[in-house]
């Protein structure tokens, strides 16, 4: 058997990759040919059915049967490449999809009216004054829904709610009125989590026989629960709704899981300090407006997308991004109601709706999801 040489090998593949280079500019140029009879035609840049049809041409012209996968997915980069090329040259001439917003230097937080969920000393209440001022006008509401609602409809100007925590996660209803709501994400705010157990003043944690708190209180203070495992715990709305009942019930069996905040509005003993299992529990909320408005410079883009439940679907959604450069910081999925096996996605990445790399992914997400909304740039 004759002994490989590979260096001589090397030389060969230099050589091809070499034609390779050549024949993929010739290719490219041609897209270019291609993209500017779409922009005099105003025809579509994704023809699935072409592009299905090309595929299967190809493989008719690979020898090696074991080449055919891999022929196919250097094709089909090669053709979602073409793309993202066209994309962009519509854009720049001018035939974009954006939607028109206004862009503005900074939030309004003079003679505002906000509205959040649950009751003075909540959580979402010591967001709103974090990032509003003390003496902002505010009102609250039972539910999420509602806040949104509130701002859909014109009774406040913003509505502050929780997105996601740095123990428990992201919070599942607010993703889905954000798809359900036309209202747009114009900031971010962050409230560090302390929680503590609350009682009536002379509250004996010995005969103790029911917590309150919200679902994520409750697991975020499970190592601490733990020392109690005979005590009842039961889910409220909120944290300081939680302290509230606690107050309204003058039951000194009972506590709650709630802010110092709420120990101050509603009179109660902090009986223990700092009991979360994690120092560093973080949750952040968004300040939603109900107008297309921006604060310029903005360095982070909030959307959703939908995808056919196809596979490689989601694959060349996210492309857009990561062809053009930007950073994906978070990626949620939500089930899409009646259709088993549906999503939507939910996609946070840096940038400002105005760079042009961010327009070229929107633009090639756009064309080529189901459905697409932008949430947010703040």
């Amino acid at each position: 058997m004759q002994e490989l040489n590979l260096g001589a090998i090397r030389e060969e593949i230099d050589d091809v990759d070499q034609q390779l280079v050549k024949l993929f500019e010739k290719r490219m140029k041609l897209c270019h040919d291609v993209a500017e009879y779409k922009i005099a035609t105003g025809k579509k840049v994704l023809d699935r059915a072409r592009e299905h049809e090309k595929l299967e041409k190809i493989d008719s012209l690979v020898q090696n049967p074991e080449n055919k996968h891999v022929i196919d997915g250097m094709f089909t980069q090669i053709m979602a490449d073409s793309r993202k090329t066209q994309y962009r040259l519509l854009e720049e001439s001018g035939q974009s999809l954006r939607e028109p917003y206004t862009a503005i230097d900074e939030v309004n937080k003079d003679g505002v009216k906000v509205v959040y969920q649950g009751v003075p000393g909540a959580y979402s209440s010591i967001a709103m004054h974090q990032y509003f001022g003390e003496d902002v006008d505010n009102f609250n509401v039972r539910s999420w829904r509602e806040a949104m609602e509130a701002v859909r409809d014109g009774k406040a100007d913003y509505a502050v709610l929780p997105i996601e925590n740095s123990t428990t996660g992201f919070v599942s209803d607010v993703y889905d009125l954000l798809q359900e709501f036309h209202n747009y994400i114009i900031a971010e705010t962050y409230v560090k989590v302390e929680h503590c157990l609350l009682g009536l003043p002379g509250t004996d944690l010995s005969k103790v026989k029911t917590v309150y708190s919200h679902p994520q209180g409750l697991m975020q203070c499970q190592k601490f629960l733990e020392q109690y495992p005979d005590w009842q715990k039961i889910s409220q709305a909120n944290t300081a709704m939680s302290a509230k009942k606690v107050v309204e019930e003058q039951d000194k069996t009972q506590v709650a899981i709630a802010s110092r905040e709420a120990a101050k509005v509603f009179g109660l003993e902090i009986l223990r300090e700092c009991i979360n299992d994690r120092d560093n529990n973080v949750t952040r909320f968004i300040i939603v407006c109900k107008d297309r408005k921006f604060v310029k410079g903005a360095k982070k883009m909030s959307i959703f997308f939908e995808t056919p439940n196809e596979p490689g679907t989601l694959y060349n959604t996210l492309s857009h991004i990561i062809y053009n450069g930007l950073n994906m910081t978070k990626i949620e999925s939500r089930p899409m109601g009646d259709n088993n096996w549906d999503f939507r996605f939910f996609i946070d990445f840096d940038g400002n709706i105005d760079d042009a790399n961010v327009i070229n992914a929107m633009r090639g997400i756009e064309e080529e999801a189901k459905a697409v909304r932008l949430l947010g740039n703040y």
